[in-house]
């Protein structure tokens, strides 16, 4: 598909590039002849290993927010190099944790600079995650800079932080029995905690970066974020991430709004033709138009 060519009634799609420590980092930006919102930055999911511009969770998506008045740029970020069930073998070749962080933190920053009002920044399972820990990092940053620097030099702020079934912590916490309860076929044998770990030690690389917060925001202080939109699907074993991720939240004082979308399954905005799609775009739209 030759994306740069797709139009869709009110908005244009250009391809373009961010430079970042490791080499130009491919977006693709959906701009709205009419716009309601900030900009959002949106990050596909895929495990950390797959996806791209193109997928249904990157395009679909940002072509429906963008068709509702949304302006949104997708990021294109280096995939991390699959591995074996075990620890993943050191190499000067592979991509590990902060590869594909390093390449949203560019994303949003160069987006920050270019937005005067500010930016939205969410993503998608894994893009959740890596969403999250950009937007930390910058809180950190931000108090460094402001005890440094003039608060004249500060960067736009991140107005809000969006999360769609997000796998957000090294290990996965346990879901409720509810959940549990109501999984059914290949996930079953999948999304199981042993799996969900050998994804997490495949993007980190080293037990080092399991315990950072750049890698998994889940299970560390998250004062400061702002004000964030969770989505959940309702028949997801990984839910148990989202609803730990949604206590520590409200443990911190940032302000949230969740939802679970009744009758769906991971990776939902993943497939255009589920009823629950619509039901996502619908809840992202509804929350940036207040942002």
């Amino acid at each position: 598909m030759d994306a740069s060519a797709t139009t869709a009634s009110d908005v244009d799609i250009e391809n373009g590039g961010v430079g970042g420590p490791h080499g130009p980092v491919p977006v693709r930006r959906y701009l709205p002849r009419a716009s309601t919102a900030p900009l959002l930055i949106w990050v596909h999911g895929g495990a950390f290993v797959k996806g791209s511009l193109d997928q249904p969770e990157s395009h679909a998506v940002a072509l429906a927010l963008a068709a509702r008045g949304i302006p949104v740029t997708t990021v294109d970020y280096r995939l991390t190099s699959q591995t074996s069930f075990l620890w993943p073998s050191p190499s000067s070749r592979a991509v590990r944790f902060p590869v594909p962080f390093d390449d949203v933190a560019a994303v949003v920053r160069d987006a920050r600079l270019r937005s005067p009002g500010g930016v939205l920044v969410g993503g998608a399972s894994a893009g959740a995650c890596l969403s999250a820990a950009v937007a930390l990092s910058e809180v950190d940053d931000a108090q460094r800079e402001a005890e440094e620097h003039s608060e004249d030099l500060a960067l736009p702020p991140i107005r809000g932080l969006l999360l769609a079934y997000g796998v957000l912590h090294a290990a996965l916490p346990p879901a409720s029995a509810e959940v549990r309860s109501r999984i059914r076929g290949y996930r079953k044998l999948l999304h199981t905690r042993r799996a969900f770990g050998v994804m997490t030690r495949n993007y980190a690389g080293s037990r080092a970066a399991l315990s950072d917060p750049r890698a998994f925001p889940g299970g560390h202080p998250l004062s400061g974020l702002p004000t964030t939109l969770m989505i959940d699907a309702d028949g997801d074993i990984l839910r148990g991430s989202s609803e730990a991720f949604a206590a520590e939240l409200a443990a911190h004082d940032v302000a949230l709004e969740r939802h679970v979308v009744a009758g769906t399954v991971h990776a939902f905005l993943n497939r255009p033709r589920d009823p629950g799609f619509a039901r996502g775009i619908d809840l992202i739209a509804e929350w940036a138009a207040r942002r």
